[in-house]
């Protein structure tokens, strides 16, 4: 049976992934203000996955009689120079998501929790995902140039994801 503490740590994880979503939904307007559709369609995406995210841990606490409480999400940053910054930001802040992750993950092996040590093992593999990706658009825009014809080819790019 997950402990208190450790139901108290995964209830902040679900509103810090709730918190995601809303930093991802701040960059996609951005982005569809700036005229970049495929970087709005991308991070659109990120956010309604980020709300996945976060009700599949809270359907996880609920199955373990822990009723999810929300707290107040803070409002993410709004200032994005580039479309380049718009990557570095979601990488360095999924970088601190796995860090998270990987403090529940620590927590439940130190108390025994098997169950919950091989739930929060899907999020670590989806974190290797979500940090290799942004990686990946950044390694992008670097090879294909920051001026507006690489980014209006990651663009188009962005416009396919699935």
């Amino acid at each position: 049976m997950i402990s208190e503490n450790l139901a108290k740590k995964m209830n902040y994880q679900v509103n810090r992934e709730i918190y995601s979503g809303y930093l991802y939904f701040g960059m996609a307007s951005y982005a569809d203000f700036i005229g970049l559709k495929g970087f709005s369609s991308w991070f659109n995406r990120q956010f309604k996955e980020e709300l996945e995210h976060a009700d599949k841990m809270r359907e996880y606490l609920n199955r373990q009689g822990i009723r999810v409480m929300m707290d107040a999400i803070e409002a993410p940053g709004q200032d994005f120079g580039s479309a380049l910054e718009l990557f570095e930001k979601t990488l360095a802040h999924e970088k601190n998501v796995t860090k998270m992750i990987h403090e529940l993950v620590d927590i439940a092996r130190q108390e025994g929790d098997k169950e919950t040590e091989d739930f929060l093992g899907w999020f670590v593999k989806e974190q290797t995902e979500e940090e290799a990706t942004p990686a990946d658009i950044i390694s992008k825009i670097d090879k294909a140039g920051r001026g507006i014809e690489g980014i209006t080819k990651i663009d188009k790019e962005l416009l396919n994801r699935r």
